[in-house]
């Protein structure tokens, strides 16, 4: 089914054709993916207005109160998003926008010019994308900038793999379905984040997908996908 946010009508199924994405594993941890977001920014990270959702956290047992308060209030480990530089930083917290009225919530939005999406439990994450009315309003702000840090990336492919479903509710691994392909995060971060682990991980998967370190991303525009990195990265084939 399609929807209607704001006055706008909008189909089902368009999500592919959302925001501008700046797909992490770690953040904006070097020079050149910082080149690749004011790029598409188009003006500089000081001069842009962002909004960071902190959703996922609340679906993951290795988040809660004290990584929240740290990414929102940008303190040191969350230097690489919300501690950017911003023009102003704002909090969406998805859980709360169906209880106060898209006549509130979508403005924000719109004001918007960038979306900093945190990590956590991706199916978490998109099970609230959806419930929020988020997902109806994206295709109607191209012009806008998803910054996704691990489950804030991953969200946007098909399936995220069974070993990243940490949140009980989750009915499988399917996530947005924005992009055709899958992100493997943290690659050599954890001693379980091995290229190995990652090889195991694509083989299970029936869509294309990508393993990233701290020091890659990958950005998708209008179907356009590129991979920007200091660091090393992988793709594979289903």
């Amino acid at each position: 089914m399609g929807g209607v946010i704001m006055g706008v009508p909008v189909p089902a199924h368009t999500l592919g054709s959302t925001v501008k994405l700046l797909l992490t594993s770690g953040g904006v941890t070097n020079p050149t993916i910082r080149r690749a977001l004011v790029d598409l920014l188009g003006k500089p990270v000081e001069e842009c207005h962002a909004l960071v959702i902190p959703t996922a956290q609340w679906g993951h047992p290795m988040c809660g109160p004290p990584s929240v308060r740290g990414l929102v209030a940008a303190d040191d480990g969350w230097e690489h998003l919300t501690g950017l530089g911003w023009a102003s930083l704002g909090v969406l917290e998805l859980t709360a926008l169906p209880s106060i009225g898209a006549e509130r919530w979508v403005p924000w939005v719109r004001d918007a010019d960038v979306l900093l999406v945190d990590g956590g439990d991706a199916t978490y994450l998109a099970h609230w994308v959806r419930e929020s009315g988020l997902a109806d309003l994206l295709p109607s702000v191209p012009a806008t900038v998803w910054v996704g840090v691990s489950a804030g990336s991953m969200v946007m492919a098909p399936r995220i793999g069974d070993l990243f479903v940490e949140w009980p509710g989750a009915p499988d691994d399917r996530a947005l379905g924005a992009v055709d392909f899958a992100i493997f995060p943290h690659l050599d971060a954890f001693p379980t984040n091995t290229l190995a682990d990652a090889e195991r991980w694509a083989a299970g998967l029936d869509v294309p997908s990508y393993a990233i370190d701290e020091q890659t991303a990958i950005t998708v525009v209008d179907g356009a996908i590129e991979v920007v990195s200091e660091g090393r990265w992988f793709h594979f084939e289903p």
